[in-house]
């Protein structure tokens, strides 16, 4: 009997749409970065940062991915950024096919930036190339220290990875520099941020990172 490598078909046709994806943004001079990271570990807030410090010299468009997405894009949409919620249903992540239906929906001839936020989940993503242009992974300190190791694949192809709410590290028992070392033992190309929503501690270097993608 023939076996059918279904697994490799699914990523093929979906890295042939994301390159479809990363073209047309590319025609547009628009940036696009795809936010990963489990539930809870601060994405949101960080996309929300990025839009109030940059909103007003860069024209700004999200895309909310999850189960159900209205409440994430309900949160970007109070900051006046064109927005389109992408619900995945069953699915842990966001695929090319569901960003490209999302891009055509959004006024990108008006736009600079795109903010992708994925579904939280440090597993599904990592294999699923959306057309962006730079990788963002968040994780949190509530997570455990040991969020970082156990979850190699997607810090090996990240451009940033965000170890988030330091400020509340000692009190949940984590080593945030422990998290810090663990990603850059994966990958020593990776730039990585300790951030702080919460104390503004990491913040302006999260939006040096944005603008230096946007750049370039």
């Amino acid at each position: 009997m023939e076996e059918v490598p279904v697994g490799y078909d699914v990523l093929a046709v979906n890295s042939a749409i994301a390159r479809r994806n990363r073209e047309l943004l590319d025609s547009r001079g628009i940036t696009a970065f795809n936010v990963m990271g489990a539930i809870g570990s601060g994405k949101t807030i960080l996309i929300e940062l990025a839009i109030q410090r940059l909103g007003n010299k860069y024209r700004i468009g999200t895309l909310a991915g999850d189960v159900v997405a209205r409440i994430d894009a309900a949160r970007f949409e109070r900051h006046g950024v064109p927005t389109v919620g992408l619900n995945t249903g069953k699915e842990c992540h966001l695929d090319a096919h569901l960003v490209e239906h999302g891009l055509s929906k959004l006024p990108l001839d008006k736009l600079d930036m795109v903010f992708i936020e994925n579904v939280g989940n440090l597993i599904c993503p990592a294999d699923y190339a959306l057309g962006e242009h730079r990788r963002v992974v968040v994780v949190s300190v509530s997570e455990g220290d040991d969020i970082v190791e156990k979850h190699p694949v997607i810090f090996s192809a990240a451009d940033l990875v965000i170890v988030n709410k330091i400020d509340i590290a000692e009190a949940v028992g984590a080593d945030a520099d422990k998290m810090v070392a663990d990603a850059r033992t994966i990958n020593p190309k990776l730039e990585v941020l300790k951030t702080s929503a919460k104390t503004g501690d990491g913040i302006g270097k999260w939006i040096e990172f944005v603008e230096r993608g946007r750049r370039g």
